[in-house]
């Protein structure tokens, strides 16, 4: 299978995904593998990894469907990295097949769609405010959201530029991160030993020194690239006597996929071995967190080494030139981790007031918002107040209503008489709960 052709411009990926590679070692085989030539079938490229950018999945369907076209996939063989960057290879869009510009026309419009959908989201979470979408798509610079319904040229070479830009930043975005992790985690400790008494305080910190010297205390780990480190590779993982060691044959043996070159993912596999010397997951010194950042150091050092015209991929050519130099064979010591820390004294100063500040921030937001609690429930309590008394009045005036609508019983010269509101009293017949009309009244016998 052919190369994953756009690793020439989209090679660089997480550190933190690159662990499912650590089972790329090879198994032992009773062969001569100093004889190896080219192998005939070459190994089925890798699904191609997170990038980690939050257009992975556009970016991914893309360039899938671009490899599937015999003229565009010619076309990357023969361009190179500055030529990609520089757009030349985006033109070659006008002349891909039909019915692969008919899937990124619909890859195109739904990607559209998502974005508009977590505009939709945003917005909702915000309060409902109105929102000019087209503005906000064009917060999105790897497409050209002027022509939402078809994938051209310009939406290439946006894509092109976006996404190696946005790679390019990744190792620096990474360290900082990590610089942060440590400096937070120091911070915690910290924060942690002041809630201590004295002598719980003394047991904690030696208890700290004690994690720092069994995490230190580890076997010797050989310079990356350095002869040393990928002969070690070359006996544990392949199986190999390192009186025995060939370059080239190494260099095929780890290029996994077959196409010719030892991309970020295949050169980081190569690093397991060091870093199993001074990391397990299963010892409480030991920080996987750390672990993956000394393998992207391992990583970042490599590449600056051997990959000389830069295209984060490094060629079978640039890989057996590395091995004539002094360094290959007599390196400097490698300086760990714990031997460089990640952040100086005066950056973690700045930090702790950055927290400082930050704790100060929330702490009078909480007083701010404590306030508007009370006076809430003031208001509550009034309105409370208000309907209770409207409750009341209400009450009243159903009693007085009342009142009015029933007539008053009175007793006037022995005879029982309906007295209604405003008017005159009238008699009511023994045992008769409704008081006789005016008009039958003179029938009724005089009592005596």
């Amino acid at each position: 299978m052919h190369r994953m052709l756009w690793s020439k411009a989209f090679c660089r990926y997480p550190v933190f995904v690159l662990s499912l590679w650590f089972c790329l070692e090879a198994v032992p085989i009773a062969v001569d593998k100093t004889k190896v030539e080219t192998p005939e079938q070459k190994l089925e490229a890798p699904q191609s990894v997170d990038t980690g950018l939050h257009y992975d999945r556009y970016l991914r369907e893309v360039i899938d469907f671009l490899e599937k076209d015999q003229h565009f996939r010619e076309k990357l063989h023969n361009t190179d990295m500055e030529d990609i960057k520089q757009g030349k290879l985006a033109k070659e869009l006008d002349f891909v097949g039909h019915h692969v510009r008919t899937k990124l026309d619909e890859l195109k419009r739904q990607e559209v769609n998502r974005l508009r959908t977590l505009i939709k989201a945003k917005q909702d979470v915000e309060g409902g405010h109105e929102m000019n979408h087209k503005a906000l798509l064009m917060q999105f610079e790897y497409m050209n959201h002027m022509n939402p319904h078809t994938f051209e040229v310009e939406d290439l070479d946006k894509l092109i530029k976006s996404a190696t830009s946005d790679l390019e930043n990744y190792d620096k975005d990474r360290h900082e991160e990590f610089k942060r992790y440590e400096m937070m985690k120091e911070h915690k400790r910290k924060e942690h030993l002041m809630n201590l008494d004295e002598e719980q305080r003394k047991d904690e910190e030696q208890h700290y020194e004690e994690l720092r010297k069994k995490h230190a205390n580890h076997p010797k780990i050989n310079h990356p690239g350095s002869q040393d480190q990928l002969k070690e590779v070359w006996k544990e993982s392949d199986g190999l006597d390192p009186d025995d060691f060939d370059p080239k044959t190494f260099f095929k043996l780890h290029d996994t996929n077959g196409d010719g070159y030892i991309d970020q993912q295949e050169l980081e596999a190569l690093f397991t071995k060091e870093l199993e010397k001074m990391y397990s997951p299963n010892l409480e010194e030991d920080d996987m967190t750390e672990m993956e950042e000394e393998r992207l150091r391992m990583r970042e050092h490599v590449m600056n080494e051997v990959d000389t015209n830069k295209d984060r991929l490094v060629s079978l050519d640039e890989f057996l030139m590395s091995t004539n130099k002094k360094e290959f064979q007599e390196p400097d010591s490698w300086e760990t981790l714990e031997q460089a820390p990640a952040y100086t004294d005066e950056e973690m100063k700045l930090f702790e007031e950055q927290l400082a500040q930050e704790e100060s921030n929330l702490n009078q937001k909480n007083v701010e918002l404590q306030k508007q609690k009370e006076e809430l429930e003031r208001q509550q309590e009034q309105l409370n107040a208000q309907k209770a008394e409207l409750q009341q009045a209400v009450e009243q005036m159903q009693i007085i209503k009342f009142e009015k609508a029933n007539a008053a019983i009175e007793v006037k010269d022995g005879a029982t008489v309906a007295v209604p509101p405003g008017g005159q009293a009238l008699p009511v017949l023994p045992g008769d709960s409704q008081p006789l009309p005016p008009s039958h009244q003179q029938d009724l016998p005089a009592h005596s």
